[in-house]
């Protein structure tokens, strides 16, 4: 029983799994807050496009 406990603890199978997920996650909220910053930006730059390529509208 001992034996089983400290294999457990000594254990590091699926560390690099959960390290990937950790980065996964923070690249997530980078572009998830890029986006909210520049989301009146781009949209402002995206208007200004559509006009110079079709002024009638």
């Amino acid at each position: 029983m001992l034996a089983k406990i400290k294999n457990l603890v000594v254990e590091e199978e699926g560390q690099g799994l959960s390290e990937y997920g950790l980065l996964l996650a923070a690249v997530v909220g980078v572009v998830a807050a890029a986006v909210l910053l520049l989301s009146d930006s781009m949209d402002t730059l995206f208007k200004r496009i559509g006009k110079l390529l079709n002024p009638t509208s």
